[in-house]
């Protein structure tokens, strides 16, 4: 690597992230104005009132970092409009609250312009010596892959600088398949820029947290792991879409997780809980700061095996993501994460009750 593209790509990451760092006081005092606050409530580990909307400086860093390091393209256009959307709905959610129909819509939008405008699109899916081609199904494998990103970080963002830790894991995780790879792409510059932003953010929203991120910053988030995915996928930065869906093995279990747990319990499916893998080990009296900390580990040995993966080692990388997948499965199956387990416990004394009675 040259000594020009070291340099290009600190200033990727420094632009940004010093830009970011210096506009989110302003921010903040927005946030409260409008009343795009976030009191404590519920199933909310804060304590005090805390303003979100932190995406928008998110965003803003992202915007300055193209204009001064990207390229002109129909499909960054598409990347702007797209960001643009989710941006919107997410502002429009943190002060008034939409409805998760409503989210969707915005969602849905956004990612629609991405493949009908931009042309981005999933024609084929390569994992463990095995190819798939979706052909005329393409479009919907691509907009389901969109939308299923930006809930991902939507529904792990319960604690302070989660969202914001394991969005900055996966652009750096991608930036460095990249200069592997010796590409220099859209997906390279912006995962760069990202990293920049996401990591000026966190610097004001890890705990205790001054502002979140917010439906705007966490929708935004995923859209751009998204957005990078499918450019890395169609530059050949990454070879198999199985890369950057391991890089986010944790908040995509999670959300698997969440579904079948709200199925099993017969509610509604984007109704909130805290069943969460961060809620789980909250519950056994770690820290928030410790527990972001732990889950970030986990998920940067993900990125760390991909990127193995990546260095043509792919049986060690199998090896690794084997033993990963094996832990988080345990931890689940001693958690109320998918299945309660002193519901269980209990049906079970029943049963051994009703059985010792009839014999």
């Amino acid at each position: 690597m040259t000594q020009e593209m070291i340099l290009k790509i600190i200033g990727m990451i420094v632009v940004p992230f010093l830009f970011v760092v210096s506009i989110i006081p302003f921010v903040r005092k927005i946030a409260f104005q409008i009343n795009a606050i976030d009191k404590p409530r519920g199933r909310h580990q804060h304590k005090e009132v805390t303003p979100k909307m932190g995406g928008i400086a998110i965003f803003l860093g992202f915007i300055l970092g193209y204009m001064i390091f990207g390229t002109h393209s129909p499909i960054m256009n598409a990347v702007l409009i797209g960001s643009f959307l989710v941006i919107l709905t997410g502002i429009i959610d943190d002060i008034t609250e939409l409805t998760s129909f409503q989210q969707f819509i915005g969602q849905l939008a956004a990612a629609l312009v991405l493949v009908f405008y931009g042309g981005l699109l999933i024609n084929e899916l390569t994992a463990f010596g095995l190819k798939i081609e979706f052909g005329i199904f393409a479009p919907f494998v691509t907009l389901f892959f969109i939308v299923g990103c930006i809930n991902c970080i939507n529904l792990i963002d319960g604690v302070d600088g989660l969202s914001g830790g394991i969005s900055s894991i996966y652009f750096l995780t991608t930036g460095i398949i990249a200069v592997i790879q010796q590409k220099s792409g859209l997906d390279f510059i912006l995962a760069f820029i990202m990293l920049g932003a996401t990591l000026g953010f966190l610097v004001y929203n890890f705990n205790p947290a001054m502002i979140f991120a917010g439906d705007c910053g966490s929708n935004f988030m995923g859209f751009m792991i998204s957005v990078i995915a499918l450019l890395g996928f169609k530059n050949v930065t990454l070879t198999s879409l199985f890369i950057p869906l391991l890089i986010l093995a944790i908040p995509i279990l999670d959300t698997l997780f969440a579904l079948l747990r709200r199925a099993i319990k017969h509610k509604p499916l984007f109704q909130g809980d805290t069943f969460h893998i961060h809620h789980q080990l909250l519950n056994r009296n770690f820290s928030v700061r410790t527990t972001v900390i732990i889950i970030y580990i986990i998920d940067a040995l993900f990125a760390f095996a991909s990127i193995v993966y990546v260095l043509n080692d792919a049986k060690l990388g199998y090896i690794i993501y084997g033993i990963l997948l094996l832990i988080v499965f345990i931890f689940v199956a001693k958690t109320n994460i998918v299945f309660d387990q002193e519901e269980i416990k209990k049906k079970f004394h029943e049963k051994t009750k009703n059985f010792k009675k009839k014999t």
